[in-house]
Formats: structure tokens, C-alpha cells, sequence
């Protein structure tokens, strides 16, 4: 039986500044919480006479709580908004320090800043900083990873490794309960920006680091950083997405400025195992918190995608496949990310003769910038979102309240059998228009077509070329 996938916005909010990095927590008991980092260039005003001051770079940390309720028409809650230099990228640690969530920044100062968690998710939380570590003069810290992804690592063996815009890589331990930092070693890495490093979650003594040079490269810090474990030139763009799996050992996905999302076993370095066209640039992957061969793609020009990697990694495809997409942004798609709440409540559930459909939305859902509002149109309900920067139509449901952002195929689950509807919670923000987007993606097995019936779907592009789908 071949399964369905749908998405269903839940949430919409104005970040004010440009948005780029979003995280949920992975420590448990701390779920519902996710942080949303942002970066804005400030002009001063010109002076006459004088010359013109550099911009300054400028950002804010949001912290919210996500309700599972039923019945809650704006489930996302700001606990905390904190002015802060420009944020280039955010991790949690995956493990609790000093028994409490950690949070690492990556700023335009060019210092990875570690913020702790107070409080309690009841009584209420905050971040408060607790230290931080300059990686050098005249740079920008442009992306961090824990060595805890696998959740395993205790509080006392942490690392985090970091990248920066002199193309620098650096390697740095957690000391104490305090949880300062000391820089263990740094090097020259690419010749120009660092993109993104990232460790091998199966060995922390390894690391990944993709640059502006077009270059993706290993190192094994246990043999110094002098030269690299390997130097693949596959991607023919800037690489600037790298994440180990998990959950299964020699697992490596990469992404690019040449829209590539790459699949790589670590131990053979010179093929990919797998390339898939995603048509934007790949500035994040993510691995699904649970399931192993699901893969979350921020595409910048082209929105955001779920790859179902299965076959690939199977060795039964060269590419893997595409089987859900979030459309709804209207700016460069930037931060992206997995959480591991479950959500409360029935998962949309097969109607007759439509395949997996969504209830109409509860009112208010979607909120959160100046809308939005239905207006009727040829077989569709149109919405219309307004943003500070920009507006724009998409058509969200068909005429009976039923959400179809995708056209209506059927695509593989990410189980090998028939289970019982799985749904996810992701987060999503994007740059220009400064949006961050709370979702939910469900992923069900659907019944064979009747033979007296036919469901057609029709994709739609206006032309600003926002996806929309009709039923006929």
C-alpha cells in the first residue's frame, strides 16, 4: 500500500529582524522548547562630511514554548526576546550540562557564546549567558556542532567544534560546571569562508568542514590538523551543510550553493553514494530526530524539503526522493528544524474518497503577521499573508477546509510497513521577511483508489511562482 504525505501550518511570527537559525531542544523534559536566532545589518546615518561608518551587525535570540493542547489556536508562546550581536548559527547540546540545556551561538563578533537554561518549564525558563570564547580578530563565527549527537556523550567528554569567515576550523572542550570553554586547537581549514563544521557523531575525534573553496574535508584530530584525512571536490559551489546520521554509523550528508544534497558513506570518500537536485541552495540538513532515512532540507530559493533517503542509503537508487515540501515561505529558507514533541491529538485521518486530508483548520491558525484571510477562488480557498517586507498569495486548502499544499501523489513512507499515521513537528524560518513558520507534517498509509473514482491534483504557478494546488 503506497503512503501520503501532507503539511499543515500551524503557527506564523514576525521575528522583526531577518531569521536564520531555529532549534528545538533535544534534551529531554525541555522539548517544547525551541530558540530562534536572527541577523540584521543596521546603516548608520550619513554624515556630511565624514565618512561613512561600517554597518553593524546586530541580532536577537527568541526563546518560546510550543503547547501540545488540543484546541490551542496559537501554540507557540514567547518566553524571552534578548538583544544580541547578529547570529550566523545555534545548536543545543545534546546532553544536559551541569543538569541543565545548553545552547551555543555562533555570532558576528567572531565568539561562540554558550547560553544556559533557568528555571523550570513550568514555573518558567530563560537563557542567561554563562560564557564565551573569541575565535580570533576580524572575523565572523559562522557555524557550531556538538559532539553529542547521539545523545550518548557525558557532560564531562564535551566538544564543540566551529567555523568561521577566515576559513578557520576550531576544536573546543567544555571545562568544569560552569561550563567555560577551552579552545584545544585551531587551523586553517579553507582558503575562504568556513562555512560549516561538524563532527562525526560516531567518533568525536573526527570532524567535517565544507568552504566557500568548494571543498569538503575530514580530519582526524588524533593525527593533528596539519593536512586532512581526505578533500573531496564533488560539489562545484560552496559547501555549506554537513550532518553525520545518528542512527546509522557512516552516514554523511552534505549540502551546497550548487543545489546539491549529497549522501556519502565515510568510509569511501571519493563517490557519493547518492546526489539528489533540490533546485536552492542547501544551507541546512537535519536527520530526523527518530526515523533514520528522513532528511530535512532548508533549499534557500527553494523552500523546504523532506527527503526520503531510504533507497539510498539501500543501495537501491542514486538519488533520493523528495517526498514533501513546505512552500509557504517568501524569502530565502534559511533555518530548519526536526522536534521530538509528540503531538496531541488525531493526526488528519482518510476521508472518503480523499486520501489523507487535513480537518478544517481551527480558527486563527496560521496567525501571527496580518492574516491570513480566505478568499474564494477557482476551486481553491486562496490565503493571503502579509509580511513587512512583501505579500503574497498561496492557496492552502481545498473548498471543503481540507490543507493541500502538495499535490495529491502518492509517496514511499519512511517505514518499510504499513504503520499507524506518524507526525511530525518542524520549525522553519526564513531571511528577508524575517518569518518563522511552526508546522507539522504527516506521513500515512493510503488506501487503494477505488475503481468508480479519480482524484485529480493540479499544480499551479502564478507568476511569482508560488505553488497551488486545486482540486478537480
Amino acid at each position: 500500500m503506497a503512503a501520503r504525505s501532507r503539511t499543515r501550518t500551524l503557527q506564523v511570527v514576525d521575528t522583526e529582524f531577518s531569521a536564520d537559525a531555529v532549534e528545538w531542544c533535544p534534551v529531554p523534559g525541555w522539548h517544547s522548547l525551541l530558540a530562534c536566532g536572527t541577523y540584521q545589518l543596521q546603516r548608520p546615518a550619513d554624515k556630511a562630511g565624514e565618512e561613512s561608518e561600517p554597518p553593524l551587525r546586530v541580532g536577537r535570540l527568541y526563546l518560546y514554548r510550543f503547547s501540545t493542547e488540543e484546541g490551542c489556536a496559537a501554540p507557540l508562546m514567547e518566553l524571552q526576546r534578548a538583544d544580541a550581536p547578529a547570529i550566523l548559527d545555534m545548536k543545543w547540546c545534546h546532553v544536559p550540562v551541569s543538569e541543565r540545556p545548553l545552547l551555543g551561538i555562533a555570532n558576528a563578533r567572531g565568539a561562540l557564546e554558550l547560553q544556559q537554561l533557568t528555571g523550570s518549564e513550568k514555573s518558567g525558563c530563560a537563557l542567561e549567558a554563562v560564557s564565551s570564547l573569541d575565535l580570533g580578530p576580524d572575523r565572523l563565527a559562522l557555524s557550531l556542532d556538538w559532539s553529542t549527537g547521539r545523545g550518548e556523550s557525558s557532560a564531562s567528554s564535551v566538544k564543540v567544534v566551529c567555523s568561521d569567515s577566515k576559513g578557520c576550523v576550531s576544536l573546543l572542550s567544555l571545562c568544569g560546571s560552569a561550563a567555560s570553554l577551552h579552545l584545544l586547537s585551531q587551523w586553517k581549514g579553507h582558503e575562504f569562508e568556513a562555512w560549516i563544521a561538524a563532527f562525526d557523531y560516531w567518533n568525536s575525534d573526527v570532524l567535517y568542514s565544507g568552504g566557500d573553496d568548494c571543498r569538503l574535508k575530514g580530519w582526524d584530530v588524533r593525527t593533528g590538523s596539519s593536512c586532512p584525512i581526505f578533500t573531496s571536490r564533488r560539489h562545484s559551489m560552496g559547501v555549506c551543510s554537513i550532518q553525520s546520521n545518528p542512527h546509522r554509523e557512516h552516514v554523511l550528508a552534505t549540502g551546497s550553493y550548487d543545489e546539491h544534497v549529497l549522501l556519502w558513506d565515510s568510509r569511501h570518500m571519493k563517490q557519493p553514494l547518492a546526489d539528489t537536485h533540490v533546485r536552492g541552495g542547501v544551507w541546512r540538513l537535519k536527520w530526523h530526530p527518530s526515523h533514520e532515512p528522513l532528511l530535512l532540507a532548508a533549499c534557500m530559493h527553494n523552500d523546504f524539503h523532506i527527503l526520503d533517503c531510504r533507497a539510498a542509503l539501500d543501495g537501491s537508487s542514486e538519488e533520493s526522493e523528495i517526498i514533501s515540501s513546505y512552500i509557504l515561505h517568501n524569502s530565502l529558507a534559511y533555518g530548519a528544524d526536526w522536534s521530538r514533541l509528540s503531538l496531541a491529538g488525531p493526526a488528519p485521518a482518510e476521508e472518503e474518497g480523499e486520501g489523507l486530508a487535513d480537518p478544517t483548520p481551527a480558527e486563527g491558525e496560521g496567525e501571527g503577521l496580518a492574516g491570513p484571510a480566505p478568499v474564494e477562488g477557482e476551486g481553491y480557498l486562496q490565503i493571503h499573508y502579509e509580511s513587512p517586507t512583501a505579500s503574497f498569495d498561496t492557496a492552502l486548502e481545498d473548498v471543503q477546509g481540507r490543507y493541500c499544499p502538495e499535490p495529491l501523489t502518492s509517496a514511499p513512507c519512511s517505514q518499510s510497513s504499513s504503520p499507524p499515521t506518524e507526525s511530525s513537528l518542524l520549525a522553519t524560518c526564513s531571511f528577508y521577511d524575517h518569518v518563522l513558520h511552526v508546522w507539522r507534517w504527516d506521513c500515512s498509509p493510503a488506501r487503494p483508489a477505488r475503481a468508480d473514482e479519480e482524484i485529480h491534483s493540479q499544480v499551479r504557478f502564478t507568476d511569482r511562482g508560488y505553488r497551488k494546488c486545486s482540486w478537480e
